[in-house]
């Protein structure tokens, strides 16, 4: 195996990393904000700007390890869509948040719970993906295209998403809190994070690992929060975390919690080799 191989990768000190790396952001960014003019919209605290830090510190290790072009090999990963054979993929990639978000707002209405009534525009979907883009590549390039396939290699594919989902969903507990959410609200969304995780590992898995696939299902992720129905304003974490939650449990029923990505129903022999493409 290469010198870059995931056997050389350390999730632990890249998870270390993270949050030491958040420190200033968590610890400035309400300096910051009371010295605004205007309140940030959504809600979105100064200390989300920590989004650099996993692309940040999965450079900081690989160029320990690999040096600079090893450090240029992860970063064109954020662009490894040509790693997904066909369409299909693509779907859950754009689509399942969406799909998720729009179950939510059903059962919402359906349990007579109040929530506006939806007010998206093909704008505002394209302005918000726009937006969150560039944080969803810095994050996926060091989540997906450092941690992930070393974790998975020693705990499986669910393991690992599961391990990061909890990392991750911890790592933005004190941006939630800076932004006044209640510790409920925080734990469920905590919750659905580590849920989303699991679902990007999946994804990841079946699109020949590619980290492009990460990045666009992350997006997705933000877009369809923040504008449900209406800018995020009635946005549930717990409705969120209990259909993401069974959503996983129907992928790991189907796909298995190895790899993610054996379908069950295949066939003898058909598995998918979705995860011996690349790493």
């Amino acid at each position: 195996m290469t010198r870059g191989g995931s056997h050389r990768k350390s999730p632990l000190a890249f998870f270390v990393l993270i949050f030491v790396l958040s420190i200033p952001f968590w610890v400035l960014g309400p300096v910051v904000e009371r010295s605004l003019p205007i309140a940030l919209p959504i809600t979105l605290p100064v200390s989300a700007l920590m989004f650099v830090c996993p692309g940040i510190a999965a450079s900081i290790l690989v160029y320990r390890d690999c040096g600079s072009d090893g450090v240029r090999r992860l970063w064109k990963r954020a662009f490894d869509y040509g790693r997904t054979r066909g369409w299909r993929w693509y779907i859950p990639m754009v689509l399942l948040v969406p799909a998720i978000m729009v179950l939510e707002y059903g059962l919402m209405r359906a349990l007579g719970m109040p929530v506006p009534g939806p007010q998206i525009s093909v704008l505002m979907v394209t302005v918000f993906f726009l937006a969150f883009f560039l944080p969803a590549i810095c994050e996926e390039v060091g989540w997906q295209g450092y941690a992930c396939d070393p974790l998975q290699a020693r705990w499986t594919a669910l393991g690992a998403g599961l391990i990061m989902g909890t990392v991750w969903g911890v790592w933005h507990a004190v941006p939630y809190f800076q932004a006044g959410y209640p510790p409920e609200w925080a734990v469920w969304q905590i919750v659905t994070t580590v849920g989303f995780r699991v679902l990007i590992v999946w994804v990841y898995n079946n699109a020949g690992r590619s980290v492009f696939s990460a990045i666009v299902f992350h997006d997705m992720m933000n877009v369809s929060e923040f504008l449900y129905p209406e800018y995020g304003s009635a946005y549930d974490p717990f409705l969120t975390g209990i259909i993401t939650a069974v959503v996983v449990a129907v992928v790991v029923l189907l796909w298995g919690p190895g790899t993610l990505a054996r379908y069950l129903y295949a066939g003898r022999g058909s598995t998918d080799r979705a995860t011996d493409r690349g790493g």
